[in-house]
């Protein structure tokens, strides 16, 4: 692999293991409302979407629906749902992940962490993992951040403009769903990861032809060339 003077990572499923608790609150947001989605489902038509985006994507793939109003009380209810989630949900990162910070840390890689949560979640689980800024990452850019969703790049280009990249060749991007690797590939990030921790599986990954396919972030720790 290329030298890198960045990498971004999705946050949920990719860096911090929550147990689909998002996705898990958001099936049970749309179900309360009438219908009887699968969480399979939730994950492959909204996996790494700004939350609301989500919702209004699944309901047009499900029944072609685009009633705004709907999707609208879905969302609201979804935050209250996630709200209560949240109150004794016990957050970590995944293994090794910790490491793999710190050694982009040593090795002078910034580290970006972003997400299609809005900033007060991404927050609440960084608290909950006692990860603080210039430790664990460099900027956190969240779905508050920017005008445009994944797969839109906004946020990684955000990211290279607030550190000081300007080759988005020298750019990692690493997330858990397809959307997370056609964002790195629209950003023209030179390398773009798929891992196996979160949303989807590697063949849905690997469908969407990535740099590469792991098991778990902390295996980047091989393959990034340092010094």
């Amino acid at each position: 692999m290329q030298k890198i003077s960045l990498a971004v990572f999705d946050m949920a499923g990719t860096v911090v293991n929550e147990d689909n608790v998002v996705y898990k609150t958001l099936q049970k947001a749309i179900n309360q409302s009438g219908y009887d989605i699968a969480l399979d489902y939730v994950l492959e038509h909204g996996a790494g979407k700004e939350k609301h985006q989500a919702i209004k994507d699944i309901l047009k793939v499900k029944d072609n629906i685009t009633d705004d109003e709907l999707s609208a009380s879905i969302f609201e209810n979804f935050k209250k749902l996630l709200d209560q989630a949240y109150e004794t949900l016990h957050v970590t990162s995944y293994r090794g992940v910790e490491d793999l910070l710190d050694y982009l840390k040593d090795n002078g890689i910034k580290r970006a962490l972003n997400t299609g949560y809005d900033s007060a979640t991404a927050n609440l689980l960084l608290n909950k993992m006692g990860w603080e800024l210039g430790n664990q990452y460099d900027l956190l850019v969240t779905a508050d951040d920017v005008t445009l969703g994944r797969p839109h790049p906004a946020m990684i280009l955000k990211a290279m403009n607030d550190l000081g990249i300007t080759d988005a060749q020298m750019v990692l991007k690493a997330g858990d769903s397809i959307i997370d690797i056609e964002e790195g590939k629209n950003a023209k990030c030179g390398v773009t990861v798929g891992v196996t921790t979160g949303a989807q599986t590697f063949e849905q990954l690997a469908s969407a032809e990535p740099t590469f396919v792991l098991d778990e972030l902390a295996g980047l720790k091989d393959l990034i060339p340092v010094g």
